[in-house]
């Protein structure tokens, strides 16, 4: 069936003033049938990625549901919903919406909570649009990007001195549940030096939304931050599209010179909702229940952060990997960790003691640290770990009292030390330590 423009027009009544009606008539198709979470339709024509609008009038009240091109056999198309399908019925329309591909963007963002669709959670009315831009970004040659040649100020005195971020590193926060990773992005959130914060909470439970932004980002957080937010709850299409949009309004400031720090809470929950997807449509499962696409699709959402080209500004990004069963080794924790510029691992035996942040230096890496810091610190870094390093391994011997002091000097001075390392790596959630601080009291520790 083929719809003239005025009768498309009547049918997007009241659906998007973002959407611009094409010059030809437009090719409706038929919703065939519903397997799992996809829709099955037929006799349209539109590319993968396209929007279309799935609308039952059949029904007492009149549903419409928006819905994306996921894939295509014969004649076939596979659409994923973005809301509830309540209401929808065999036969239903499905009409392609043309332009749909941009996003409002602007400095009017600042301070608001957003969903996946730019849609104000907040209750505080629209947002005036400065910009529209398409959802996907401008691609940066990689000989062109500006190296990471400075460092970046998190307020975390054991980052700061023992794993130094680089402005336009890519970091990631592995950790299974509870164990402080939303307390530990919160901190920076607060007390990083950066001009614009972007805050995408992908998949988390709907009571951590409201409680992350009353209580851990705080009304001064708030100011300067956007949030986009996508509950549990929601549709899988919805939650991809919440950390698609949260990066590229990051992209949308850094293209402005600003220094802009990325927090996505979480990429586990990215790829659960692409893994959602690619199985709904038929896509066969590869590493423990996780399609190929899922591990293609990581690097590209990653790789658009970092810094612009050289006199523009920079996107610093954190994002906090979901390690199930606390097993480093998970696929999407393993592929995390190869496209990522280092990783802070949080242990539950620290957080379980009493030690926040709970961050494992043995375990944990920043790549660029050697290219941000002077000679000294990073020397005094190394030192600080080694001693660590050799506590722990020495740690049942000493608590059982078998350790005999005088057989290693390394290990003498590391039971020496231990008090005064612990509580350099222990911080307050309220308590911000700058740089020079950090690098002073690194130095102190170690009686330098």
């Amino acid at each position: 069936m083929r719809l003239d423009r005025v009768s498309f027009a009547r049918r997007l009544e009241g659906y998007s003033d973002a959407i611009s009606l094409p010059s030809q008539p437009i090719l409706e198709g038929r919703l065939l049938r519903m397997v799992g979470l996809t829709l099955e339709a037929e006799g349209l024509r539109a590319a993968i990625g396209s929007r279309c609008l799935v609308i039952n009038e059949d029904s007492y009240h009149p549903v419409q549901v928006e819905a994306e091109v996921m894939g295509f056999s014969g004649g076939k198309i596979y659409l994923m919903p973005a809301g509830s399908l309540a209401g929808i019925a065999p036969g239903a329309r499905v009409v392609p919406l043309p332009d749909a591909g941009r996003l409002p963007m602007g400095m009017s963002m600042l301070g608001r909570v957003l969903d996946g669709a730019g849609r104000a959670l907040d209750g505080k009315g629209g947002m005036k649009a400065e910009d529209w831009v398409p959802v996907d970004g401008p691609t940066i040659n990689p000989l062109n990007r500006d190296p990471i040649s400075q460092p970046l100020d998190v307020g975390i005195r054991s980052i700061n001195g023992l794993l130094t971020v680089g402005r336009g590193q890519r970091l990631g926060l592995f950790a299974g549940t509870g164990v402080g990773k939303s307390v530990l992005l919160g901190m920076m959130t607060r007390f990083t030096e950066a001009e614009i914060i972007v805050v995408g909470l992908i998949g988390e439970r709907g009571r951590e939304v409201k409680e992350f932004i009353d209580e851990i980002l705080g009304e001064e957080g708030l100011k300067r931050s956007v949030v986009v937010a996508s509950p549990a709850d929601e549709a899988p299409l919805m939650r991809l599209r919440a950390a698609q949009y949260c990066t590229r309004i990051a992209e949308y400031f850094r293209d402005k010179g600003k220094n802009v720090l990325l927090l996505m809470d979480s990429l586990t929950r990215y790829a659960q909702a692409q893994r959602e997807i690619a199985l709904a449509i038929g896509e066969p499962p590869a590493t423990k229940g996780y399609p190929p696409s899922v591990f293609a699709k990581l690097p590209k959402l990653v790789e658009r952060a970092g810094n612009a080209e050289a006199g523009g500004g920079s996107i610093t990004a954190f994002y906090t990997v979901l390690s199930e069963g606390d097993d480093q080794q998970d696929p999407i924790a393993d592929a995390a960790r190869g496209v990522l510029d280092g990783h802070f691992v949080l242990s539950r035996r620290l957080a379980e003691e009493g030690h926040y942040p709970a961050i494992d230096i043995e375990s944990s890496i920043s790549r660029v640290m050697p290219q941000v810091v002077p000679p000294e610190q990073l020397k005094h870094a190394q030192r600080f770990k080694q001693l660590w390093s050799r506590y722990q391994q020495s740690r049942d011997l000493i608590s059982v009292g078998a350790y005999v002091p005088g057989g290693d000097a390394d290990t003498d001075q590391a039971i020496a030390r231990q008090p005064v390392m612990a509580q350099y790596l222990r911080q307050g959630l309220d308590e911000s330590v700058g740089m020079p601080l950090s690098r002073e009291q690194l130095a102190a520790v170690l009686g330098q």
